[in-house]
């Protein structure tokens, strides 16, 4: 078997240009100048905001006491930070976007499949980002939701086409401006300053009980979070030299998702339980008012930049899977005009939707956290399964860009252990008032189907790739690497 070098581009235009060259091809070793220290920031961002503030909500909504809540949100932030920072290791590893390494266990084109879901994810979290904001600004400055989300989605769209370095720019800067102001707030609410004295809102407080359904869901909305950055990493690490230590860069994601997670999740739980917060970013701006006239809006303005910015991340990422869904079908060659016209066709896809969208915010978030969990999980396992245990970071790269490479048209073993796992997950899952499995109703309600998923697919895939022939892959891994140095 033979795969003709020019099937993969790693050549073109140089990184630093205004818009970026590359998108879902691979990132030639003398353009990768990132830094793992980047990395840490980077991610602590990716969940600084008023978005993850809102996942804080969601225990005391069902009765939970704050500090459960904080509790129950911090250990599902931390479980599915693991899954994000371990597929970030593949970036500098392969020089590929996430979805494009996928196909060494789903096949060229059958990883089809797994873009479904993880569209659905770029997609949906910008819709429900959108419908946050427009719903938190209009309730505190009477603007027209409509029109927020659409200059929102403008301004996603343009960090999305300029791409790469300018969304880890824009991310450095907004780190710069919001760290501050949330410790201001944070030590605030923790000397009493941001507290709303109301009777209402302490007897609810005080009224709060611990129960098991309440402190699971919430840690399978922390879990789902963060797992469901797991398709992204990759796609902002890629760029990283291919020497950089996986411990190193590992550590760096875990560190910097977990704990602004861990942050916010908290500071979520504290706004709903003292202020009776349901709208993230009014409880924010009432927060920051108790503390000092003008504080509110400043506390506002710094969540809305980084929210805006994670929109963009989502609207590149995005882009990034439907380029590799479009070139699985039909061969196609990324240029910076398909990828423009791509993005703001997502861009008004998702405003459409956001536009179209009705009922209560924390009510759409809480039910797309769940769904969204049930798409990434089957693929996280077969993918970190395949990376870590069977083939052990070693792939022809070369043949991810061919149907006709070792890795085939179709992945029956990533195909099946995926559905296989899906299925089984089926009669444990809650899906907000949708469906509840019969399994989940007997068990009162608790959701552990995102965990029977993780367990079966990653277990289905690992027997399925025990007749693998590792060792005929060995030949052509050597020539990709001769092929990729001779460009």
């Amino acid at each position: 078997m033979t795969v003709n070098a020019q099937a993969i581009d790693v050549g073109g235009a140089t990184r630093h240009t205004a818009i970026e060259a590359h998108s879902i091809d691979y990132i030639p070793e003398g353009e990768r100048t990132s830094k793992v220290r980047d990395q840490g920031p980077f991610w602590f961002l990716g969940n600084f905001h008023f978005f993850t503030v809102s996942i804080g909500f969601i225990g005391p909504s069902m009765g939970l006491p704050a500090g459960w809540s904080a509790l129950a949100g911090a250990l599902g932030i931390m479980f599915g930070t693991l899954f994000m920072a371990f597929h970030g290791s593949q970036g500098p590893e392969l020089g590929l976007p996430q979805m494009i390494q996928s196909r060494a266990q789903f096949g060229y084109r059958g990883v089809v499949l797994a873009l479904v879901g993880t569209l659905l994810v770029f997609v949906g979290f910008n819709v429900v980002n959108a419908a946050l904001l427009g719903s938190g600004l209009q309730s505190l400055f009477g603007w027209q939701s409509s029109m927020v989300a659409i200059v929102t989605t403008v301004i996603a769209a343009v960090l999305a086409i300029y791409g790469h370095d300018l969304l880890h720019k824009v991310f450095k800067y907004s780190f710069m401006i919001s760290v501050p102001v949330y410790v201001a707030l944070t030590l605030a609410a923790l000397l009493g300053f941001a507290n709303n004295t109301d009777a209402i809102t302490t007897h609810a407080a005080s009224a709060a009980t611990f129960g098991w359904v309440a402190f699971l869901t919430q840690f399978a909305a922390g879990a789902s979070y963060n797992i469901s950055y797991a398709p992204y990493v990759s796609d902002y690490s890629r760029y990283l030299p291919r020497k950089t230590r996986s411990s190193a860069l590992i550590t760096a994601i875990a560190g910097g998702a977990s704990f602004s997670g861990i942050w916010m999740i908290a500071l979520g739980a504290w706004l709903a339980t003292r202020l009776g917060g349901t709208d993230a970013l009014v409880a924010l701006y009432q927060a920051g008012t108790n503390v000092f006239p003008g504080f509110g809006y400043l506390v506002v303005i710094t969540s809305v930049i980084s929210l805006v910015s994670v929109m963009g991340l989502n609207a590149y990422s995005g882009v990034l899977t439907v380029l590799t869904g479009v070139d699985s079908i039909r061969k196609i060659h990324p240029t910076r005009r398909t990828r423009m016209i791509t993005t703001i066709a997502i861009a008004a896809i998702w405003l459409a939707f956001t536009l179209a969208l009705s009922g209560k915010a924390l009510h759409l978030l809480e039910g797309f956290l769940a769904i969204m969990l049930y798409f990434l999980v089957p693929w996280t396992a077969v993918n970190l399964v395949d990376y870590f245990f069977v083939r052990h970071g070693h792939y022809a790269i070369t043949h991810f860009f061919t149907p006709d490479g070792i890795y085939g048209a179709w992945g029956w073993r990533g195909i099946s252990a995926y559905l296989i796992g899906f299925i089984a997950m089926i009669p444990f899952i809650i899906a907000g008032d949708f469906y509840e499995g019969p399994i989940a109703k007997v068990i009162g309600g608790i959701d552990i189907g995102w965990l029977i998923g993780l367990i079966v697919s990653g277990s289905a895939y690992y027997l399925f790739a025990r007749s693998l022939d590792l060792k005929a892959e060995q030949p052509f891994i050597a020539q990709s690497e001769k092929d990729l140095k001779l460009k």
